[in-house]
């Protein structure tokens, strides 16, 4: 019984030293290991956030430059279009298209419904353009719409891109209603804008593939 306990004994004491050496082992090793500088912390972090997926397309890189400050930004920019162009001046062209495609919209159908302007063509909205074309209204409408352009919209980019202190992009100070204007506004704005351009670019589609009116089907 002896000899059993004290073999015992030196079994336990071989395993509490094999235990103890590897322990010794690995520190001394850990000691080798370079360490992390408060630097290298940082970069891994960024490395990291640079890698969060997009809301919009969760399989590619949020690109960097949208951040969800502005209005409608989920994310969407697979070409990283916004890695080159500056992001006041694309949100200014975006809302420009998004106001011209609603007020597009809602002139296409109203022509199409029999509300046109006195001594208009009486035509459908797909024919209207030649119409005004051969009958001179075009023109005028042109020479408005560049007067416009060149008297509000290239100072407006100008500034936008030299005056960090310049009013955001879309805003001109015109707001005869007096509409509060904040976040949930620019969100509805953005929204209806974006809706209205695919919604105009299928109207004009289906009525020239048609021949057909309101609702432009076959």
């Amino acid at each position: 019984s002896a000899e059993l306990t004290s073999s015992r004994v030196a079994r336990s004491a071989d395993q509490l030293s094999k235990m103890l050496s590897t322990v010794l082992l690995a520190q001394n090793a850990a000691g080798f290991a370079p360490q992390l500088t408060p630097a290298h912390s940082a970069s891994r972090v960024a490395g990291v956030a640079m890698q969060a997926k997009s809301k919009a397309i969760p399989f590619l890189n949020q690109p960097p430059a949208l951040d969800g400050t502005l209005a409608g930004d989920v994310g969407f920019d697979p070409l990283m279009l916004s890695s080159l162009i500056p992001l006041k001046w694309a949100r200014e062209a975006e809302l420009k298209h998004c106001r011209l495609a609603m007020l597009a919209t809602a002139g296409w159908l109203a022509v199409d419904f029999g509300i046109t302007a006195p001594d208009a063509p009486q035509v459908s909205s797909l024919a209207a353009h030649d119409a005004t074309v051969d009958k001179g209204p075009m023109w005028f409408l042109l020479l408005v719409a560049s007067v416009f352009e060149i008297v509000g919209g290239t100072p407006k980019v100008f500034q936008l891109l030299n005056d960090p202190d310049a009013a955001g992009p879309g805003e001109y100070k015109f707001n005869p209603l007096n509409i509060k204007s904040d976040k949930v506004m620019e969100e509805k704005e953005i929204a209806n804008g974006r809706l209205a351009m695919m919604a105009f670019s299928g109207i004009v589609t289906q009525a020239a593939l048609t021949g057909n009116g309101f609702p432009y089907m076959y």
